[in-house]
């Protein structure tokens, strides 16, 4: 059973989304629900704890670490301009992640399969917000934010065939300005050059060429969370779907 909050990559039965009727006033969906409060009541900030690492929910179990091989390489994953995020049956959102980055070690034999696991430390991608991300052709409000926070990024790299499957767990932080911050949504997924697909989401990747470039895409099940603006605005739970064009670069240890 998978905990609140957490993603099973495994497909289940969906929810259709509402369909937006003025695709120009879409905007207008992004407000968060207003709520009326009693004479003399203060008014309660919520705080980034969820996404701060006290009071959040528990995330997904840990992803197994690869087994080491003999050989050592170290591995730099870098993100780029022209990926693109997508939920439920919405138009995806362009995405430009450059300057996202991580670093790891990795294992096994020259030319080969490396089993390689990224220092969760060194993980950055840049957060969806009006700098970054469009939807609709539109950048997104000022006042919206969507802060990824990566968890595990470990798999193979086949150095021969440029096959690249990696697998991906983060929280995705939704906040509007310093009034509102929903609980964190947890992505499990795996990250691949060949085809993911699920109940209403499929994409294809591109195998890395010799400079090292690629295109790694993942579906995963996005399941509901303890607030019910999110829910009802995602209607969750529902699928996501990630294409992120990416650069990794393999080198031996002098």
């Amino acid at each position: 059973m998978t905990p609140p909050g957490g993603i099973s990559t495994a497909s289940s039965i969906l929810r259709a989304p509402r369909k937006l009727a003025n695709p120009k006033k879409s905007w207008a969906l992004w407000a968060p629900p207003k709520h009326r409060r009693r004479p003399g009541t203060k008014k309660k900030v919520l705080g980034s704890v969820a996404c701060a690492g006290q009071g959040e929910q528990r995330s997904a179990p840990a992803v197994a670490a690869p087994q080491v091989r003999d050989g050592s390489f170290s591995v730099e994953f870098r993100t780029r301009d022209g990926c693109r995020l997508g939920i439920s049956r919405y138009p995806d959102f362009a995405y430009n992640a450059q300057g996202g980055r991580g670093v790891g070690a990795g294992s096994g034999a020259d030319g080969g399969i490396v089993l390689v696991e990224f220092d969760v430390a060194s993980l950055y991608i840049p957060a969806m917000s009006g700098a970054t991300t469009k939807f609709l052709g539109l950048p997104l409000p000022p006042f919206l934010k969507i802060v990824i926070l990566p968890e595990a990024l470990r798999g193979s790299i086949d150095r021969t065939s440029g096959q690249v499957d990696l697998k991906f767990r983060s929280r995705f932080c939704f906040s509007v300005g310093s009034i509102y911050q929903a609980p964190p949504l947890f992505v499990d997924t795996t990250l691949t050059s060949e085809e993911s697909s699920g109940a209403i989401r499929r994409g294809t990747g591109e195998r890395m060429d010799r400079e090292g470039r690629c295109k790694l895409v993942g579906v995963a099940v996005v399941d509901p969370i303890d607030d019910v603006f999110i829910n009802t605005f995602l209607s969750l739970p529902t699928e996501c779907i990630a294409y992120l064009n990416a650069t990794i670069s393999i080198a031996e240890p002098s």
